[in-house]
């Protein structure tokens, strides 16, 4: 394990259009959403629903991850399908089920608009472009990092950082076993597991996927690819079983439950929000 870094020197012109376009309307198709309304980085990066909706109004078939910390992760998504964050944010804006649009008319939209022509020329030196507008929103998203928790202050030395129960629950993590695949950096996030591997989990498709990150988790329920989980304690014990054969104790979960608290970072400045 690894401390979260300082956010990426990236050109705050690039990353201020960037944010401005993920709260803007105009990248869906019917104007009707934002990237905003369902990773409300204001709060815990993605939403608080077990299942966000189609444009249609139809549920989305899996739960929401936080974009926070998610340029940290070797793929994207909870298949892992893409390997590059523009790869990602270019299928989120084709979807039917998300933006139903695309990057070139987006940028048809934002060229009516003589503000946002002024901030692609003053980022890129010319009026809105696809491509351009898949960079800025890149740029921004590879800012959304959380450092500061209490385990990275611990992990760079500062003994006094995690509580007596924050570490016996790293410890039973390591012992557990949970560490052999929420690993790294992101804590999670650069391998592929089976899920269900003892005992049933959760939803049974899709049946492989990218093991997700624990920061921030205790920001982030509900739980697991179909949200099925409401709390970080259901979530632990079930993962036990279902991924190591193991039934915990009360004392168990509690500890790995404070352990997991410890991964909350702050996003400027602040500490990363959400429910509980």
């Amino acid at each position: 394990m690894t401390p979260i870094l300082a956010a990426p020197a990236i050109d705050p012109l690039k990353v201020a259009l960037g944010e401005k376009l993920f709260g803007d309307r105009r990248l869906s198709h019917d104007d009707s959403r934002t990237c905003q309304d369902c990773h409300d980085v204001a709060t815990n990066g993605a939403s608080q629903k077990r299942h966000d909706v189609s444009l249609n109004g139809a549920e989305l078939p899996l739960n929401t991850l936080t974009v926070f910390n998610s340029t940290l992760s070797f793929r994207y998504g909870w298949e892992g399908k893409f390997r590059t964050v523009e790869a990602d944010i270019k299928s989120s804006l084709e979807s039917p089920n998300t933006m139903g649009s695309s990057a070139a008319e987006i940028a048809a939209k934002l060229d009516a608009d003589a503000d946002m022509r002024d901030r692609f020329f003053a980022a890129y030196g010319r009026r809105p472009e696809g491509a351009d507008v898949i960079d800025a929103l890149a740029s921004f998203q590879r800012t959304l990092v959380t450092p500061g928790s209490k385990f990275d202050r611990w992990l760079a030395g500062d003994d006094s950082a995690l509580s007596a129960d924050e570490l016996d629950g790293y410890r039973l993590f390591k012992s557990l076993g949970c560490s052999a695949c929420h690993q790294g950096v992101n804590v999670g996030g650069n391998l592929y597991e089976r899920h269900g591997i003892f005992h049933p989990l959760a939803s049974p498709e899709p049946k492989i996927l990218r093991v997700p990150s624990l920061r921030n988790v205790a920001t982030t329920p509900p739980y697991f690819h179909d949200g099925s989980a409401p709390t970080l304690d259901d979530a632990v014990r079930k993962m036990a079983v279902a991924q190591l054969n193991a039934t915990l104790t009360d004392q168990q979960a509690s500890a790995l439950v404070a352990f997991l608290g410890s991964l909350t970072g702050t996003y400027r400045g602040a500490p990363v929000g959400g429910s509980p």
